[in-house]
């Protein structure tokens, strides 16, 4: 739950994954590598307090890593937000990158889905005892496990 602390409110590790999308154990890596600063303790129970603006940036952090991207690129983009100008180049550059790896990802995808179809055809051909639909279906397998490498 929240507390306030002064006037600033303050979330739990367990309500700051839940808000955020990441485990407990990754909030606690990501404190470990330096990708979040230190959090500050509740001085009765010792338990990490997430302030306002802690909670904001893990919260894009969350975004950041349910699309795949790096710690380094994670890193990265934190350091851009220091607001200097030429830093929107940087994270154009950053996010475009990123854009082509999912598009990569999703071409390898589509490759998988195609082998997987088609081999779940071959063996709907041998169930139906359709001996010329097997023969017609083994080149297109073969094609498609050369893109699987």
């Amino acid at each position: 739950m929240t507390t306030t602390d002064g006037d600033r409110a303050s979330v739990s590790i367990q309500d700051m994954s839940k808000i955020s999308g990441l485990s407990e154990a990754t909030l606690r890596y990501y404190e470990k590598i330096g990708l979040i600063g230190p959090v500050p303790r509740d001085e009765s129970s010792g338990h990490r307090r997430y302030g306002g603006h802690a909670v904001v940036m893990i919260e894009a952090l969350g975004c950041l890593r349910a699309t795949g991207m790096s710690v380094q690129d994670m890193r990265d983009y934190l350091r851009f937000l220091d607001g200097r100008e030429d830093n929107a180049a940087l994270m154009r550059e950053l996010f475009e990158r990123n854009v082509s790896r999912i598009q990569e990802e999703i071409e390898r995808m589509h490759v998988r889905r195609r082998y997987l179809a088609l081999k779940a055809e071959l063996w709907a051909a041998r169930e139906r005892g359709d001996a010329d639909g097997e023969s017609r279906i083994v080149p297109e397998i073969a094609a498609a496990r050369e893109g699987l490498r």
